[in-house]
């Protein structure tokens, strides 16, 4: 199946600027003063903030990136487990913005770009003025939550974490299946937020990325758990203001989503929403929002 021409964000420029390691990062920027830069989740591009990034460039510099493996930035053949680690990919981050100026900048994430944006808070806390996380918890207490029979809900995790071969074979098979059903799945009321073009632009971008998807998912198995466990032993927390955004998971997986998120960030906002886990496209009024109150902290 040939790609369509993937959407673009009305009013932002594009550029591929370097991250870490020599690998380049697809950007879009837009918009003018205090930097904010939004990460995108799975199975998503950067368009995912398509309505957040146009209310926020009103008044502040938006850079919404591809993470590596992802859209239309790079994607390093070699998986090793830092080559996708959220290590690396928040060395990403700091480098384009960094490229663009920005020395200190606010920084929110879906999904996986939530747990990048959470590993740079604490990699890079001089660099992350504001921290939001939408739809996750932390890499470490994600695993231990996921127990018993309600885990099957994130059944894609222990596929993917398994060694590399398998897991994209059987992936790259059905590829627009496999994506396209989290994005059916995932979309809250099926009001429609994802439009069919947007919705072809992010299966094209997955069916491109296959391995590297999978190298990402496979570092949270392994090497990101070592970080945060590292951190944990350490005693390190955010410091910076953050607001966490999700669904109610703890009543359904039975943990304390709340107290979990607080044991990482002293100074947090943590916020039920009642959309589905695409909340930046089903709900951008209320996405914006809380970022706009997390950057008036």
């Amino acid at each position: 199946m040939a790609p369509t021409p993937a959407p673009s964000l009305p009013g932002f420029t594009y550029e591929r600027l370097p991250g870490a390691d020599g690998v380049s990062l697809n950007v879009a920027v837009g918009g003018s003063g205090s930097p904010v830069v939004l990460l995108h989740g799975f199975p998503q591009t950067h368009l995912m903030w398509r309505h957040v990034a146009a209310a926020l460039a009103e008044d502040h510099t938006v850079i919404c990136p591809d993470l590596r493996g992802y859209g239309a930035s790079d994607k390093p053949a070699e998986t090793g487990p830092e080559v996708y680690s959220k290590r690396t990919m928040a060395a990403d981050v700091v480098a384009v913005a960094r490229a663009l100026g920005h020395e200190r900048f606010a920084l929110a994430g879906h999904d996986r770009g939530a747990l990048v944006a959470f590993r740079a808070g604490l990699d890079h806390p001089d660099a992350v003025t504001h921290l939001a996380c939408l739809d996750v918890l932390p890499t470490l207490d994600m695993w231990d939550a996921l127990r018993g029979t309600a885990g099957a809900v994130g059944f894609h995790l222990y596929l993917m974490a398994q060694p590399p071969g398998l897991p994209e074979r059987l992936i790259a098979a059905e590829a627009d299946a496999f994506f396209g059903h989290f994005l059916d799945l995932w979309g809250g009321d099926g009001s429609g937020a994802i439009p069919d073009e947007v919705r072809a632009a992010y299966l094209d971008a997955c069916r491109a990325a296959v391995p590297s998807i999978v190298a990402d998912y496979r570092a949270s198995a392994g090497i990101d758990v070592a970080h945060d466990e590292a951190d944990r032993a350490a005693g390190r927390t955010l410091r910076m203001p953050v607001a966490v955004l999700q669904q109610d998971w703890g009543a359904a997986l039975g943990y304390d989503a709340t107290a979990l998120w607080r044991a990482w960030a002293p100074d947090l906002r943590h916020t039920t929403v009642t959309c589905g886990h695409f909340m930046a496209e089903e709900d951008p009024a209320t996405v914006t929002e809380a970022l706009r109150d997390l950057l008036a902290r």
